[in-house]
């Protein structure tokens, strides 16, 4: 028990290292966070609400309103853990510096996971209280809930970070990992259209963990709790969180050693 104590203290130093570099540049850092989702929300949302009508009984900006705080999850965890953890590891030697204290491959990557949950959920906090004030978070109760499911939506995102983080050969090859996985998940998983049940697509979302997250801030933000949906959702994000943080958990320890 005092060893693993041990080991969460020694892991949240990393996370104290990361929000002391990432509030130097405070502003810097949140700006493309959170001007992405009201873009994205002010262009589409209010954009094109005129023009789609109603999506059960919601506008199109009601509709599109939850999956701005999923899309801040995802983008905060998978541009931490890969160009950010890229660069620690390859160019600033942040972590073979830490590897000279007590701290081990182990805090290192648990600091990691800890420090994205703490990031996305918080972020996810400051776009709800943004789509509070725009009158477009119907339950008042998903303040308190939304930053939760972002920091657990954030785990499996930044697994695949971290996993690319492994397997790239230099900083560049990201963006393949981008365009063909991050890019297909963000516009495909139910942000911007309902996905249909039973058809083609609506089996191929199982299988992202993004899909999942949003479905559960969307029954969150619009108040609406089909308890055995949100069984299902939550059930299939917790098994992404554990196998794929298990599995970059495995290789970027790998990686840190050599």
């Amino acid at each position: 028990m005092n060893e693993l104590l041990l080991s969460l203290r020694l892991s949240w130093h990393v996370v104290v290292r990361n929000w002391t570099v990432y509030r130097k540049d405070f502003l810097a850092n949140i700006s493309p966070t959170l001007a992405d989702p009201a873009l994205i929300l002010g262009s589409l949302g209010m954009g094109l609400s005129g023009f789609v009508g109603q999506i059960d009984g919601m506008s199109y900006a009601q509709f599109l309103a939850p999956g701005m705080i999923a899309t801040t999850a995802l983008f905060t965890a998978f541009f931490e853990s890969s160009y950010g953890f890229y660069v620690r590891m390859t160019f600033e030697s942040v972590f073979k510096a830490m590897l000279t204290t007590p701290i081990g491959v182990k805090e290192v990557v648990t600091g990691e996971f800890m420090w994205v949950f703490v990031r996305a959920g918080l972020m996810g906090l400051g776009v709800a209280l943004v789509l509070l004030a725009l009158g477009l978070l119907p339950n008042p109760l998903a303040i308190l809930i939304c930053p939760l499911i972002a920091g657990t939506l954030a785990l499996p995102c930044a697994a695949i970070g971290l996993l690319a983080s492994a397997w790239v050969r230099n900083i560049n090859q990201f963006q393949t990992v981008y365009s063909f996985l991050i890019a297909p998940i963000f516009y495909l998983s139910g942000v911007f259209f309902p996905v249909q049940s039973g058809s083609a697509l609506g089996t191929v979302v199982q299988f992202s963990p993004f899909y999942h997250g949003v479905k559960l801030i969307q029954y969150t933000v619009w108040g609406r709790a089909d308890w055995s949906a949100i069984l299902w959702h939550s059930s299939l994000l917790l098994a992404f969180v554990v196998v794929l943080c298990g599995i970059s958990f495995r290789f970027i320890g790998r990686k840190l050693t050599t």
